[in-house]
């Protein structure tokens, strides 16, 4: 998705061309999907996992070039913005202990990195959003030096014609005006990938969109902007409102957000979710590759759909389809909303509670949703992001004769065998899917996220030391538990 491109400036035949070649690509993918035996396999798992680069003083570090570089690692991969990494973790075969693989190979990543950055003075930290952030942060002076970066953020201020508002409600609530999309750079998320077979692609999708809210609510970690005490994933609302270029105005229809939710429930597979991206947004970045799926096809060669995975990567669904040329075509589901940190074992743990809730509920899942509308579900997914632990969703039940709303630890705690049967159904084992579940469950018990220790433990220093000092104290805290792989349940205020 973060292919490097070859220009940043763009006429208006570049548009029309890959506009062209966009409607070559959905006939391409049409094809492919019309073969009962295109992207057959079995599942797998990978992850991105976005990091801060921090100083001494736990301030950001402008170094993102010269850790990549002394790192010497391909999966390593550069950011928006110059604090930010990503690391693009092994895809790996479910079977018996895929999460355990993960979590190994994210300390063992952490590591190396860190001691990567300490030769220039840093340090690595996974957190959703890193509290010692300030406004002088952010802005041209921050972007990382690739075509694509500054051409992403060239054509969203284009479309945008002046600053980009964010407004955050919360304890104390949040409103600055934004000249660029820089903002963007302060979530750092572990992004899963799941691979699935066409067959299966719709009940999958729309089981994980399903459940989103529920690891969006026990996983939560971005509680703060610039002091601000904000949603318990504050990353939901900023990374929409950093790049939204649409303008309120009630008395005229808006395009939806290139950030957002979706736009229903999966009726009847991948493709629809492909032509949605296309034939709603305007793109943004028109490169064309230099052969068309069509000759690639005729040489029985995997399409690349290039520009189709182009297009994708500058529409930032919360739930994004991928194809992928690889393995002969496959597609994968990317889960988007779960934040960085706090720690390896915790982003696991996230990832195997969502992953084990929706196979879990999958095979019904046609008898779930006509009792949950999609708006209804998007409502929860904001709400989760909003309260965490303290969210009230309205939830589905088998059977049920109108709409009511439940606090969510009482659903969590109601699904966790769900997600246990889930993970058993994909070849999960036994202990790897109770160490992982047993990871949510404590949380649950002890009602402690990664956000709300955050907000607790602040609450607590600006008791004793001005909020600035107390933001740097609460990151060093963190570092330290984090560097333990303890799980946050059982940090300590």
């Amino acid at each position: 998705m973060g292919i490097e491109i070859n220009q940043t400036s763009f006429a208006d035949q570049d548009y029309l061309d890959f506009s062209g070649r966009l409607e070559e690509n959905l006939t391409a993918l049409q094809q492919l999907l019309a073969d009962p035996g295109f992207g057959c396999g079995p599942r797998s798992l990978g992850a991105e996992l976005e990091m801060y680069i921090v100083d001494e003083g736990g301030n950001p570090l402008y170094a993102n070039r010269e850790i990549q570089a002394a790192a010497d690692d391909a999966q390593l991969t550069l950011e928006l913005n110059r604090y930010n990494l990503e690391y693009n973790l092994s895809p790996r075969a479910i079977t018996a202990t895929p999460f355990a693989a993960t979590e190994q190979e994210i300390l063992v990543k952490l590591q190396h990195l860190g001691a990567v950055a300490a030769g220039l003075g840093g340090r690595i930290v996974p957190i959703g959003i890193l509290p010692t952030l300030r406004q002088s942060d952010f802005g041209a002076h921050c972007i990382t030096d690739r075509k694509r970066y500054r051409a992403l953020v060239s054509q969203l201020i284009q479309r945008r014609g002046d600053e980009f508002n964010i407004d955050i409600n919360g304890r104390d609530p949040l409103q600055l005006n934004m000249a660029d999309i820089t903002l963007e750079g302060a979530n750092t998320s572990f992004q899963v990938h799941y691979r699935v077979n066409p067959r299966d692609y719709a009940d999958t999708f729309n089981a994980i969109q399903l459940m989103t809210p529920l690891a969006v609510a026990i996983g939560a970690n971005s509680p703060t902007l610039f002091g601000h005490t904000l949603w318990h994933e504050t990353r939901i609302p900023l990374f929409k409102q950093s790049i939204d270029t649409r303008h309120a105005d009630r008395y005229r229809w808006r395009e939806p957000a290139r950030v957002n939710f979706g736009q229903g429930w999966v009726r009847r597979g991948a493709g629809e979710l492909f032509q949605e991206v296309v034939r709603i947004y305007p793109p943004l970045l028109p490169i064309c590759a230099a052969q068309s799926p069509a000759w690639e096809m005729a040489r029985e060669q995997t399409p690349s759909l290039a520009e189709l995975r182009l297009h994708q990567s500058t529409v930032w669904l919360w739930n994004r389809p991928i194809y992928d040329d690889a393995d002969g075509g496959h597609l994968r589901i990317e889960m988007r909303t779960l934040p960085a940190g706090p720690t390896a074992i915790d982003m696991v743990a996230n990832a195997a509670f969502l992953l084990g809730l929706a196979e879990g509920v999958r095979p019904r899942i046609d008898e779930i949703l006509p009792a949950i509308p999609f708006n209804i579900a998007e409502y929860n997914f904001y709400r989760a992001a909003q309260h965490g632990l303290d969210a009230g969703l309205v939830w589905p039940e088998f059977g049920q004769s109108g709409c009511r709303e439940q606090p969510v630890c009482a659903i969590i705690e109601q699904l966790l065998p769900v997600a246990s049967q889930g993970l058993a159904m994909i070849g999960v084992s036994v202990d790897e899917s109770a160490r992982y579940l047993g990871v949510i469950e404590r949380r649950l018990q002890r009602r402690q996220t990664g956000a709300i220790w955050q907000r607790n433990m602040l609450a607590r220093l600006k008791q004793k030391m001005p909020l600035d000092a107390a933001l740097h104290q609460l990151l060093e805290v963190f570092i330290d538990y984090s560097a333990e792989n303890l799980p946050v349940a059982e940090w300590q205020i």
